[in-house]
């Protein structure tokens, strides 16, 4: 194999040290050296651009995308080289066949998949977890792919999908799926994932199935990671599993665990933040999640996402779809459903509404709504029900939903012990797009408000979330470790726009954002799949992504 040089750059390493000027050099899809005036067969040119590893995203769904999209897009654009799929609980195996149906919906449901994306798309030549990670492998990946088994498939797999939505495990059940946990984690997972979060919402409006089975059933599998001495846990906090209660799950159990997410919400924040805080002094496994993302969603009146926690919504899935047509012409039903989305836990703030795409509206693109129905004469639920009934309730809304307090965010990124994610890569496809988290944190919180040094942005980004799941020789630039690597420039890295496109299986369309800036070159393990601020995805002999290896706890 041929050696690369990355010549004339800037050296974060990944640890939070100090950059230095120095080159790196890589071969065999190792770093072999760092250091001035290296040689080698290639040379990647890095002058005025800043070196650092390749960055780690712990949180994403692209269990499903990975089969017909091994790039991993746009995750691939934006100089991640590592992913950790299966959050939440959300795995797509274990699974049965007659269960796949289930999986689809219960998707489609709680992360936006679209069913007939997912059967066609996915080989579905797999039942057990290891199947599945082997199947994975025989396709291979751009990127370095990791995932946790999931909570809910494990229910749905040896209760049944009637059983696993309605009743606590019995003692029999439980044992086998505590047995497919360590199985899982013997064939390489990387964790075990739930959600208790009152938004995750399943098939037919009822509570996934992960929140029937309960915390202390999830305590009983989790404890197989503790016996291997391996393994992360992630939960999507709720009810019984808050803040509080996470971090004595966390002391009794002793592996690492992260729950989603410690959003900018006034009041919640704040909370979250002071309980951390205390719980770190005395030392603590648990790292929250947070984000420099809004969560801005794009939502239409036929898959009405952002209200099912409002129990009107909650029970119009578990009716056909042409009776909602029917139920948002209903004057008393849409009273009813104003009233209920008051007192959701995260109430509906209109005011954050605009009007984002249509096409029989197209005059009033990027309008607030708010300000649409004042005109009206109306409240701004009924202008947005009139305005879809017009278009076959195929208008879009945009909607920043959470993590819009700017000054939280600040003060959440300066706190220790909290890791970046919710990217939801892979997740929520047609309604938002938040894969772009690494640009926007370079661009938009180091350079342009200063909120944290680069070093320690680049820290947050590859050293420190490849410590908390134990990556081997990944997530920092030193002789010995892996070749990930990205080149960015500091003065003009960010996001760039999200665009919509229709390219998932059976025409399903999707957000992406791929055309980020500033990102000069990427390599996993060695190989570029970016060079010179032009990717090289559709361009490779081969796919250089594996699954990471982990070490046991120390």
């Amino acid at each position: 194999m041929t050696s690369i040089v990355i010549r004339g750059g800037r050296v974060v390493d990944g640890t939070g040290a100090p950059a230095v000027e120095a080159d790196v050099l890589v071969r065999d899809g190792r770093i072999a050296e760092i250091g001035p005036g290296l040689r080698g067969d290639r040379e990647l040119d890095a002058a005025g651009a800043v070196v650092a590893p390749g960055f780690v995203d712990i949180h994403t769904h692209y269990d499903a995308q990975v089969f017909w999209d091994p790039a991993l897009s746009p995750s691939c654009y934006h100089g991640v080289t590592t992913v950790v799929a299966g959050n939440c609980g959300f795995s797509i195996a274990p699974t049965r066949e007659k269960d796949r149906e289930t999986i689809a919906l219960t998707l489609e449901k709680v992360e936006d998949m679209d069913p007939a994306s997912l059967m066609a798309g996915i080989p579905w030549d797999f039942e057990t977890f290891p199947e599945y990670l082997a199947s994975v492998e025989r396709r291979g990946t751009l990127l370095n792919y990791a995932a946790y088994v999931g909570h809910t498939a494990l229910r749905l797999f040896h209760m049944g999908p009637d059983a696993a939505y309605e009743r606590a495990a019995t003692e029999t059940e439980l044992a086998a799926m505590a047995a497919s946990v360590r199985e899982a984690m013997e064939a390489g997972a990387v964790g075990l994932a739930t959600s208790f979060a009152p938004t995750h919402v399943g098939i037919g409006g009822r509570p996934v199935c992960s929140r029937i089975g309960g915390p202390p059933e999830f305590e009983v599998l989790a404890r197989e990671l503790s016996k291997l001495g391996r393994g992360v846990v992630e939960a999507t906090l709720g009810g019984g599993f808050a803040f509080e209660e996470i971090y004595e799950f966390q002391r009794r159990l002793g592996l690492p665990v992260t729950y989603t997410a410690l959003l900018a919400i006034p009041g919640l924040w704040q909370h979250g933040a002071s309980v951390h805080e205390k719980e770190v002094a005395k030392g603590t496994g648990v790292w929250p999640q947070i984000s420099v993302r809004k969560v801005t969603l794009q939502q239409q009146l036929k898959s009405p996402f952002a209200f099912d926690q409002a129990e009107c919504f909650s029970k119009l899935y578990a009716e056909p779809k042409e009776k909602r047509v029917e139920r948002y012409r209903d004057p008393a039903w849409r009273e009813k459903a104003i009233e209920e989305l008051k007192h959701t836990p995260l109430p509906t703030r209109w005011e954050n509404f605009e009007l984002a795409e249509s096409e029989v509206h197209a005059a009033l693109i990027d309008r607030r709504l708010v300000d649409i129905a004042k005109e009206r004469g109306e409240h701004p639920f009924d202008t947005m029900v009139a305005l879809s009934l017009e278009e076959k309730l195929e208008t879009r809304f945009r909607y920043i939903q959470a993590n819009d307090d700017e000054a939280g965010i600040e003060h959440l990124l300066q706190q220790r012990q909290m890791a970046l994610g919710l990217s939801d890569a892979g997740a929520h496809v047609g309604m938002l797009c938040d894969a772009p988290l690494p640009t926007d944190l370079l661009g938009n919180w180091v350079r342009e408000r200063g909120v944290i040094p680069l070093e320690q942005a680049v820290h947050k980004l590859t050293g420190e979330p490849a410590s908390i799941f134990r990556f081997e020789d990944r997530g920092v630039l030193r002789p010995g470790a892996h070749a990930d690597v990205c080149v960015f420039e500091p003065d003009t890295v960010g996001p760039g726009r999200i665009r919509r496109v229709r390219d998932f299986p059976a025409g399903a369309d999707r957000l992406t954002a791929d055309g980020p800036t500033g990102i000069r070159h990427v390599l996993v393990n060695g190989v570029p799949i970016q060079q010179g601020g032009e990717s090289l995805v559709d361009r490779l002999d081969r796919r250089p992504g594996v699954r990471p290896r982990q070490l046991r706890y120390a």
